[in-house]
């Protein structure tokens, strides 16, 4: 098996409530994202983004992992990590450097971002991100890369995440314990955005909803920058347990029952046509209305998309999001979603799924890859940023080696 760092290859993992999902991307010549393998397991000891039993995520993450690597053929040693759960939150700050007049540079900018992200926070939180909204430069605002401009102060704002220090610890410590290093942590709404969304769609002002079985991930964006995060600590689990106690039969098959027939919208369903329900304790299978099993749905989907709608108002970002809602993850799959969506929200909405991928898009053309796809971007990035410091550095380093031997020579 080849080495990830010889293909350049880039691994996202995405431990959710219900689904393990480990993807292998491989970066082409050209700079292009190639999914090369795709691994899925049924996740055991999460809920609502944390863990509750270590050995079973560990063993949950092991078989994902490892149908990834056959598929991929490679041997993974580190992965990108998605984490959620209501325990994350998010802050806007400020931060200001003064210039004195002289073109703003990298460092400027690197100097302001870090006096931005300089805000206390306590020791039981981990700063997740920081991520710069806009800079202004004395009275000109609104710039969005101020390299090169003259000024006497620069001041710039950041979107802050952070998340609880000892459930990163616990996340990072089952992916540990399969013998992978996590490179770093990234919020799942954050990632999906990277997946699905257009920089026409951040520009103008959208919500991307990762609908997730425990959990439902918000980003807000607007003006090209992301504005609002949070964790909703509910999710489709609500809707198959719903389906479980009424139908009265075991959770697995309300899960499916829910997968192939459900419907988020009543009317969209006709009185006719019926399923075959499984039942408890060895009793004969029950044949039921889909009609009925969709009266059931609708009013939990309706739940769901009015703690959304009460997020995105008390974000103060309601106005501003022009493009409308992108919904993705698994529990944004069901029949009569997007209608029953825009109903509630009284704006556009859509469901994302992962855009401007090659190789096996077959395996991830689907809204719940939508968080381990972006973890590829997202490390993408990251990768990009650290070459690009270590180039500076080296540039640098040569430039006083120069110098010393200069100077050697001269005296």
């Amino acid at each position: 098996m080849s080495k990830a760092v010889e293909r350049n290859l880039v691994i996202g993992l995405d431990i959710g409530t219900s689904e393990v999902v480990a993807v292998v991307g491989e970066v082409t010549p050209d700079d292009k994202l190639c999914i090369i393998g795709v691994g899925t397991n049924p996740a055991r000891g999460m809920d609502k983004g944390g863990v509750n039993d270590l050995n079973l995520v560990v063993k949950s993450i092991q078989h994902a992992v490892s149908e990834a690597e056959m598929m991929a053929d490679c041997k993974i040693g580190s992965v990108y990590l998605g984490i959620s759960g209501k325990h994350i939150h998010c802050q806007n700050e400020n931060g200001m450097v003064p210039i004195n007049d002289h073109e703003v540079t990298q460092v400027d900018v690197d100097n302001v971002m870090h006096t931005a992200r300089s805000v206390p926070i306590s020791a039981e939180r981990k700063m997740l991100h920081v991520r710069p909204q806009e800079f202004s430069v004395d009275v000109q605002e609104g710039i969005k890369s101020p390299i090169g401009m003259s000024g006497v102060r620069m001041e710039a704002k950041v979107h802050i995440i952070t998340c609880a220090n000892d459930m990163a610890k616990n996340i990072v410590k089952c992916v540990e314990r399969c013998d992978l290093h996590a490179d770093q942590l990234i919020f799942s709404a954050l990632a999906s955005s990277y997946a699905v969304l257009t920089p026409d769609e951040k520009e103008l002002g959208v919500c991307v909803v990762d609908m997730g079985a425990g959990t439902l991930d918000i980003s807000i964006f607007a003006n090209g920058a992301i504005r609002h995060s949070a964790v909703i600590p509910v999710g489709g689990n609500q809707v198959s347990n719903d389906i479980a106690k009424i139908f009265r039969t075991p959770l697995a098959h309300a899960e499916e029952i829910k997968v192939q027939y459900a419907c988020a919208l009543r009317h969209m369903v006709s009185m006719e046509e019926n399923i075959e329900v499984p039942s408890v304790g060895g009793r004969p299978a029950r044949t039921m209305s889909r009609h009925t099993l969709a009266e059931v749905v609708e009013p939990r989907y309706h739940e769901l998309f009015e703690l959304i709608q009460e997020e995105i108002k008390q974000s103060g970002w309601e106005d501003q999001i022009a493009a409308g809602v992108v919904l993705t993850g698994g529990t944004s799959k069901m029949e009569g979603v997007v209608e029953f969506a825009e109903e509630v929200f009284q704006m556009p909405v859509r469901i994302g799924k992962p855009i401007d991928i090659e190789g096996l898009t077959e395996y991830v053309d689907d809204p719940s890859y939508a968080t381990a796809v972006g973890l590829l971007r997202y490390g993408l990035e990251l990768r990009a940023e650290k070459n690009k410091e270590q180039e500076h550095h080296d540039g640098v380093v040569s430039m006083l080696s120069r110098m010393k031997n200069w100077f050697h020579n001269q005296f």
